[in-house]
């Protein structure tokens, strides 16, 4: 029997899918990269914010058309959409013929089992009791890879659905990541990226203490990984003896991602973030005094309800002011279940689209800029491939996180460069987004 597999969304629903191949690849199953070929389809969904849940039922409805065109008998949906919506999802998508929530992810090969046996096949259990690591069957050969840290979120942004999808923080021991790491490292990996929902959280509900410098020190210590990465920092909780790790520490680079969201202190009280704007400063300031060269990612939200056009000219301003190296964003998505779905003071999408519109036209003058400030600059760049039509290598340096920022392309005399090298590539152009060089 052939299994085909489509992951939507962040890394961390990758992660799921890559343990659920692991245990069916255990199983013997056959895994297919063709849907055209497989008999089982499974789909692991994202539900974050409406644009997700669209995707992902459009893409139920195109798989599910294989019934008819092509070998596929079962379609198997899995995921943040069914977690969230599992109440309704078969009765609006009869196509499915089982559903599993987040907690099906070790159970995965009996459910593929008893969906020939049972039709219209429910597997919900809790999730806050499903072990979050395991063992995982790559989905790539990319260098750079996601380990997660822990799973779930505590914050209960008056914005988001992830509490209610992924439930409360709960963090992996030391012990279980560094396996991991090694386990990757063994595997060809050169970059280990670490994600969670708040990784700057790690470690206080095992540890009764904020553990992440911790972890940072004994996977340099433990691990032959080059280049370890930090994403999903939230601000308020970024201490100072995590700012010396990234500093001092040889093998974690010197680049941190820390959402913000916005600026203003009142749009931040009603997005229940647990910061403002004086403490949102002081850390970047922080940062930069310490870590002269470190690169700064945030996120940010316009459009939140009762969002005055001053509330985001402050924004504006500080976005200028601050000239963040990486930054996206998005219009706010009222999503059910969340306190700010009921907000009065909804805010038009036509006014969302413009502001997001402002913001990201000042940030690419900013980038820009910032780009063009590496030109001359000598940078060492993990290899990711070669890109036929530009007839270029591509890589990223140490500025640019996998799937989120820009790319190094770079020529090179030497024709033997391997996915996975790292090569001194000296900055000759710039754009908004990406570099280009010369391997010397």
């Amino acid at each position: 029997m052939k299994l085909g597999f489509i992951s939507l969304g962040c890394s961390k629903n990758t992660i799921d899918t890559e343990m659920m191949l692991a245990h069916l690849d255990n199983a013997s199953y056959e895994i297919t990269g063709n849907a055209e070929d497989a008999d089982v389809i499974l789909i692991n969904t994202c539900g974050f914010i409406g644009d997700a849940k669209e995707e992902s039922i459009e893409t139920i409805k195109e798989i599910a058309r294989l019934k008819k065109s092509g070998k596929l008998k079962k379609l198997i949906v899995t995921g943040c959409l069914v977690e969230r919506w599992k109440d309704k999802i078969l009765t609006v998508l009869p196509e499915i013929d089982a559903v599993t929530n987040l907690a099906g992810i070790h159970q995965i090969v009996d459910i593929v089992r008893q969906s020939f046996e049972k039709n219209k096949l429910t597997y919900f259990e809790d999730y806050e009791k499903t072990p979050i690591e395991g063992e995982r069957l790559r989905s790539d050969d990319a260098p750079g890879v996601f380990l997660r840290i822990s799973e779930g979120c505590n914050n209960c942004c008056s914005y988001c659905a992830i509490p209610r999808i992924r439930g409360r923080y709960r963090s992996r021991t030391i012990e279980s990541i560094i396996e991991e790491a090694q386990d990757l490292q063994d595997c060809g990996a050169k970059e280990i990226n670490l994600i969670a929902e708040d990784t700057a959280r790690y470690g206080i509900d095992l540890y009764k203490d904020y553990c992440l410098e911790k972890l940072l020190h004994r996977l340099g210590k433990e691990t032959d990984i080059p280049w370890i990465r930090i994403f999903y920092c939230y601000p308020d909780k970024i201490t100072d003896g995590l700012i010396a790790q990234i500093r001092d520490n040889p093998k974690v680079l010197p680049y941190i991602d820390m959402p913000i969201q916005h600026i203003n202190d009142t749009v931040l009280k009603r997005m229940n973030r647990h910061t403002n704007k004086k403490q949102i400063k002081s850390v970047i300031e922080k940062l930069r005094s310490e870590i002269p060269n470190i690169v700064i990612r945030t996120t940010l939200i316009v459009g939140f309800p009762g969002e005055t056009d001053e509330q985001f000219q402050e924004l504006l301003d500080f976005v200028q002011e601050t000239k963040f190296n990486r930054l996206g964003a998005f219009t706010y998505s009222r999503e059910e279940g969340t306190p700010a779905y009921d907000f009065k003071d909804q805010i038009e999408d036509s006014l969302k689209q413009e502001r997001l519109d402002a913001l990201m036209t000042m940030q690419a003058q900013i980038s820009l800029s910032n780009q063009q400030s590496c030109i001359g600059q000598i940078r060492t760049v993990l290899c990711e491939g070669f890109d036929e039509l530009e007839n270029m290598y591509f890589g990223r340096d140490f500025s640019n996180g996998p799937d989120v920022d820009g790319k190094v392309f770079f020529k090179a005399r030497h024709p033997v460069i391997k996915i996975g090298d790292f090569i001194s590539v000296k900055i000759t152009q710039a754009d908004e987004y990406d570099l280009f060089g010369q391997a010397l």
